[in-house]
């Protein structure tokens, strides 16, 4: 098992040493990777039609993940650094090729792209770019950004990307991991049929019922499912005896990535209790007793 720590994007603050501090306690507690979240714009849900069903909003700070793992490529040294995940359809998908390399190169490959499809209808709009498509645009860019790392020349035409016999230079020194998140069972589908493994963001009982079924559309796809990963998230506030349930658990069904988070903002949304942390110190407190319980 893979142990991760959730970076609490929304609460650490902008302070860029209190973000060093928290990605170096997670490296030094012996966590094998650190979850970024990704949103560009946060939206007013208030008036909208269809309304808007994510947990965040226009006051919820997020930073941008590749900057910041730019950042924190020169201040760590083994962790992994995971986008948990980037909302990949409402951005270019040669930009992203081209940001996740330099990472990935910066970082000595360390970098794992975790992608979805998101929610904010809002964002995507701002951005320009269409969100009733993004399933589509999502399963076209996987192929794409495969292309895009590993030939010289791509030509390529599809629905929705023309590149016409260009390139990408330089290129990651080895496969950058690609899996995808999300928590239906098309996201698992497209996951089981083109990723390296699937990002699931709670321990609720969808999820372990949704793992296994992954690993079995694998199977049906003529991968290995031995190397397809699963990567479920615990939150702080289901105590230590829920910690060690839900690993066991999440051992049985094949889990091999399993990551904690001490995140206050959106546990109305996901009726849980919330740990009410004020200072990135009291999140590293988090991290040094899960490290104690389960690592």
């Amino acid at each position: 098992m893979r142990f991760g720590a959730v970076l609490p994007t929304q609460e650490i603050g902008s302070d860029p040493i209190a973000i060093r501090d928290f990605a170096q306690a997670v490296e030094e507690l012996g966590f094998d990777h650190l979850v970024a979240y990704d949103h560009v714009l946060g939206a007013v849900h208030e008036g909208r039609e269809p309304p808007l069903a994510g947990p965040y909003d226009e006051q919820d700070p997020f930073h941008e993940p590749f900057v910041l793992f730019g950042y924190l490529a020169a201040l760590t040294r083994r962790i992994e650094l995971a986008t948990g995940v980037l909302v990949l359809p409402q951005r270019q998908t040669a930009l992203v090729a081209k940001q996740a390399t330099e990472i990935s190169l910066l970082s000595g490959g360390r970098l794992r792209l975790g992608v979805g499809t998101g929610w904010n209808y809002v964002e995507y709009s701002s951005l320009g770019t269409e969100f009733a498509q993004r399933a589509s645009v999502l399963t076209e860019q996987i192929e794409v950004l495969r292309a895009l790392w590993r030939d010289p020349v791509v030509d390529f035409q599809g629905k929705h990307h023309r590149i016409d016999r260009a390139g990408l230079l330089p290129r990651p020194e080895s496969d950058i991991p690609l899996w995808c998140g999300g928590s239906s069972l098309p996201a698992v589908r497209r996951g089981a049929r083109m990723a390296d493994g699937f990002m699931f963001g709670s321990t609720r009982p969808v999820v372990f019922e949704l793992a296994p079924r992954a690993l079995e559309l694998v199977d049906q796809a003529g991968r290995d499912p031995r190397q397809f990963g699963l990567e479920a998230v615990i939150d702080y506030t289901a105590g230590e005896a829920e910690w060690e349930r839900a690993l066991a658990d999440w051992e049985k069904v094949g889990g091999t990535h399993f990551s904690f988070r001490t995140i206050s903002t959106a546990a109305d949304w996901m009726r849980i209790e919330a740990p009410g942390f004020t200072s990135p110190t009291e999140h590293i407190t988090a991290l040094e007793r899960f490290a104690r319980k389960c690592l």
